[in-house]
């Protein structure tokens, strides 16, 4: 025999039996737990796998493809070498962002698509799997109000993907034909301050130009300024703008802000009246977060069956409480990979009315190769030709293992922990809550110097233009006890919080940095909730004892922490 068939023959160990072949299979499900055993070797009470390093991205790009490859035993420490020193966001000791703790059913979700390769274009590749897609599309739609007869949407790359999408149609509705003949210059987008900076992405990719990005003021919990919205929206008009789409987030991504999506709805469709619009301006809710608080829909707070604390039941209700208008969207995005405990990437795009999809089709005479037979073919109208499905699979089974009473528990659990959380912070005169009017798994705070009047300093940085140095030192020592935490973590010490840049801007500019916990792992505990203030506390005595020593030694001036 020649080469090429010795080495097919060897090749063809390395690739799962396309027919029922026990002893290979087993071989298949051994190299997993191999694979999975090296995995859990890693593991400690730290909250990183392996131990802690950094990249060597000099050393990888040296990286080049060797002449002859290597056995599957010889790969597999290799593959499992990249999870070294990675950050466990499932560990109750993670609070850094909005990243799920993937449930074993929506693991193997992604595993099993990952061994067949469907491709979700048509269902002629992805057969049971395209099934699943318009399964967990019906699933959500009934669950937030649509009619799931006339709603429909897709899988897709992102939550930034679920966002263009909307754009996308209501660009469509907007200035008809622009698929055809390009954008029309007058086309603009509205979104909130404290949107997700997707927004300006899409309108740059779209050719509308970050530019065209309307922002609209918020308040001090960070929702849309209705008022403001439709002063925009007239102005717009008045100028000859056609309004593409306005998005109301629906839990924004630093400080869980929620807009008010039912006073959107009813500016749109009174200007849409009082101007005599030839269009309806496309409302698309970035949901991809706070989707999930739509299993809290027909919960009975006053009851409170599940037996959540006060502080946690009247947080609920309060997110709840606008999160149930998401029916009155044209369209919005839930991210599994977020508030669903899936694996990445789990995007849905749901459009309340499927018909709208047309807007965006392409002829089938383009496409000779597809489509010649079943009866779902998202592809044409889909981005995307290739879209796997492993995120519907791992929707669809944490939908089924979960249940609208296990999303209660978990998203429950993760605002009862930043509750206690809360209560903590609010015990220590050196700390401060800054979304305290918002009530979801996150929460924003910022250490003082000793003797600030924390009651006061925060009215005094958001508007007072004289009090610039003070905010920056503020901002300052934010930042360095967040380094001294953050590097703890990373030592396998202490707990991994999270940081934001800008929390918001002040009345005159200036950016306010805060300390970030986010909540969603179902192993976090109370005592982990303490731990937190422990480890900030002593970051915090220990930048004070340094600054301090600095000014001793003269190597500072003042350090702008006055008391107002």
């Amino acid at each position: 025999m020649s080469r090429y068939h010795d080495l097919l023959v060897s090749l063809r160990q390395a690739f799962p039996a396309p027919v029922s072949d026990p002893v290979h299979d087993g071989y298949v499900v051994f190299s997993l737990v191999k694979a999975l055993d090296r995995v859990d070797a890693l593991k400690s009470q730290a909250p990183i796998l392996g131990t802690p390093r950094e990249p060597d991205y000099a050393a990888a790009a040296e990286a080049r493809l060797r002449h002859s490859g290597r056995s599957l035993e010889e790969v597999i420490p290799e593959l499992v070498h990249c999870l070294d020193g990675l950050l466990i966001f499932g560990h109750p000791r993670s609070q850094v962002n909005v990243v799920a703790h993937p449930s074993i059913a929506s693991i193997i979700g992604v595993v099993l698509p990952s061994i067949y390769n469907p491709n979700l274009c048509t269902d002629e590749s992805g057969r049971g799997f395209s099934e699943a897609e318009v399964r967990v599309a019906s699933m959500i739609a009934q669950l937030v109000g649509y009619d799931p007869r006339h709603s429909g949407g897709l899988f897709t790359f992102g939550g930034t993907g679920t966002l263009l999408y909307g754009v996308k149609i209501g660009l469509e509705k907007a200035c008809p034909n622009t698929l055809q003949n390009g954008i029309d210059p007058s086309a603009v987008l509205i979104a909130s301050e404290q949107s997700h900076y997707a927004c300006l992405s899409i309108a740059g990719w779209l050719g509308m130009g970050q530019s065209k990005v309307l922002k609209v003021r918020t308040h001090e919990d960070n929702s849309m300024d209705v008022a403001a919205l439709e002063q925009t929206m007239r102005d717009a008009i008045g100028q000859g703008k056609r309004i593409a789409a306005i998005i109301a987030t629906m839990g924004t991504t630093d400080a869980f802000g929620v807009d008010d999506l039912a006073a959107i709805h009813e500016v749109r469709e009174r200007l849409v009246r009082e101007l005599a619009l030839d269009y309806s301006p496309h409302i698309h809710a970035d949901a991809v977060i706070g989707w999930a608080w739509s299993v809290f829909d027909d919960y009975d707070f006053a009851a409170n069956p599940l037996g959540f604390r006060g502080r946690t039941v009247r947080a609920l209700a309060a997110a709840t409480n606008r999160i149930r208008h998401l029916s009155l969207a044209d369209s919005f995005g839930a991210d599994f990979h977020k508030t669903g405990f899936a694996p990445y990437i789990s995007s849905l795009f749901l459009l309340k009315n499927r018909d709208e999809l047309r807007l965006v089709a392409r002829q089938k005479e383009t496409m000779p190769y597809l489509y010649h037979s079943g009866q779902y073919h998202p592809g044409m109208f889909s981005l995307e030709t290739s879209r796997g499905a492993g995120g519907v699979m791992a929707a669809l089974a944490n939908l089924l293992l979960l249940g609208k009473e296990g999303f209660q528990t978990l998203i429950g659990h993760a605002v009862e922990m930043e509750e206690i959380l809360r209560e903590l912070i609010i015990s220590r005169p050196e700390l401060s809550i800054l979304n305290e009017e918002n009530y979801g798994p996150v929460t924003l705070f910022r250490a003082y110097p000793t003797g600030v009047d924390t009651f006061r300093v925060k009215e005094r940085e958001r508007s007072d233009p004289a009090f610039v140095t003070q905010l920056r030192a503020h901002n300052d020592l934010n930042r360095r006890i967040y380094d001294r935490v953050h590097h703890e973590a990373l030592t396998g010490q202490g707990v991994a919080i999270g940081f934001t840049e800008s929390y918001r801007h002040s009345n005159y500019g200036e950016p306010i940095v805060a300390l970030k916990s986010y909540v969603l792992s179902p192993y976090v505990d109370e005592n982990r909730m303490q731990s937190i203030i422990t480890h900030v506390l002593a970051a915090h005595h220990a930048v004070e004892a340094e600054m301090a020593g600095s000014a001793k030694k003269g190597k500072t001036t003042s350090t702008g922490w006055d008391s107002p």
